[in-house]
């Protein structure tokens, strides 16, 4: 199954390569890489083997997980400029048309390797209504709320002219230079209480153990923060010093005041 989901998901993102050739704008890679993991777990949950209950909770989680995430995105790639972490890629690589087909490529094969706590939970063979299922359950309505709140508050500063150049600091991006990250990231618990059970449990634990390597050192926070500096300088420096960077805390006291 899961070599059929990176067959599909190598052919999705071919088109998706396709289609930014044309417009300039590689940020659909985000949008497809959402959409597929949300088509891989409904597609695991259809043909698991496991009982009915985990299998459901599954569909309906991942799969309103997916749909919230790349509807967030695609708004963003059809109404802004390209992000300015492909931008620069595009400057990097000179447009370079093969690189960029390759790197939308390893983003498809990504999507099998991220669906690894999908199996585990498909499998799972725990009937009924379980206090696991349960706590899954809690752990995703807690940590998409927290992600969509996150996504809300960022989206309302940036919508703001006067905001141009500056860093948000307002509401949960106080405490948390990622706070989308930080509850991207526990949301992936929800699949480890929901595997609990499964002959495969081991793969459910490393959803977020992945998720964690990817965001904390390759392809999320790294990016992101060098793109911040690109374009907001000595203000994003200033916030590096004093918000702490994923997990959320008080913050230390700026050494320069903030307009």
């Amino acid at each position: 199954m899961l070599l059929g989901i990176w067959g599909a998901s190598a052919v999705a993102m071919s088109l998706g390569w396709a289609w930014q050739q044309h417009s300039r704008n590689a940020g659909i890679v985000d949008v497809l890489w959402s959409a597929g993991l949300g088509a891989s777990a409904i597609t695991l949950a259809i043909l698991g083997e496991g009982a009915g209950a985990p299998r459901i909770a599954l569909a309906v989680l991942a799969g309103v997980w997916s749909i919230r995430l790349a509807i967030h995105l695609a708004h963003r790639v059809l109404s802004e400029p390209e992000d300015g972490r492909y931008a620069h890629l595009r400057a990097h690589w000179r447009g370079d048309g093969v690189k960029f087909f390759l790197f939308f490529q390893l983003q498809a094969a990504l999507i099998p390797l991220f669906s690894l706590p999908f199996y585990a939970v498909a499998r799972n063979p725990l009937p009924g209504i379980s206090s696991w299922l349960v706590l899954g359950v809690v752990i995703w309505c807690a940590t998409i709320t927290g992600e969509a709140v996150a996504d809300r508050q960022l989206a309302t500063f940036r919508a703001d002219p006067a905001h141009r150049g500056m860093t948000c600091r307002r509401g949960m991006w106080r405490y948390s230079r990622h706070p989308n990250y930080f509850f991207e990231w526990l949301h992936w618990f929800a699949y480890v209480a929901l595997a609990i059970g499964s002959p495969a449990f081991a793969l459910a634990v490393a959803g977020p153990v992945v998720m964690y390597v990817f965001l904390r050192w390759l392809s999320g926070i790294p990016y992101t923060e060098a793109q911040a500096l690109r374009s907001r300088g000595e203000d994003y420096r200033d916030y590096q010093r004093t918000t702490p960077m994923l997990f959320p805390w008080f913050p230390r006291p700026s050494p320069r005041p903030i307009a």
